[in-house]
């Protein structure tokens, strides 16, 4: 009988690290607060560990507990990932309460401009690199 416990855990790794990256971006753009939204993923990474504690089989309770640290630290991604936000290294939200005071903040660091939808670039040509200044504020505070 072949052995799926390794598929299954490769797969929960693979889908926690995806909602790492995606999922906890667009919560904190989209949150007014970053706290409800922390809490529910520490109650649920408390919960999927405690049931993996108790789970049936090996394999449910390494599935169980792989999601359930996953959804401990996408909480406390989401408060890193305000810090990158205030310090212009992700985009704001201007529609966000919370984004819109930090680019409307003096000498504020955020940006609209989001980094990852740019087209790369050739590390060896300096000239074609745009300068830090350029990317501080797309967004007019008009």
């Amino acid at each position: 009988m072949p052995q799926l416990a390794g598929l299954w855990m490769a797969i929960a790794t693979f889908l926690g690290i995806w909602w790492g990256h995606v999922g906890v971006r667009w919560l904190e753009s989209r949150s007014a607060n970053v706290l409800p939204p922390a809490l529910v993923l520490i109650v649920g990474g408390l919960g999927m560990n405690l049931y993996s504690l108790f789970a049936p089989s090996l394999t449910a309770a390494s599935v169980c507990s792989i999601v359930g640290i996953t959804l401990l630290w996408d909480a406390f991604e989401l408060y890193r990932q305000q810090r990158r936000v205030i310090k212009g290294h992700a985009p704001a939200n201007p529609a966000n309460p919370r984004h819109a005071a930090y680019l409307a903040a003096p000498n504020s660091r955020a940006t609209t401009e989001n980094l990852l939808n740019r087209e790369p670039s050739d590390p060896t040509e300096f000239d074609s690199m745009p300068s830090s200044g350029s990317l501080r504020r797309s967004a007019s505070s008009d």
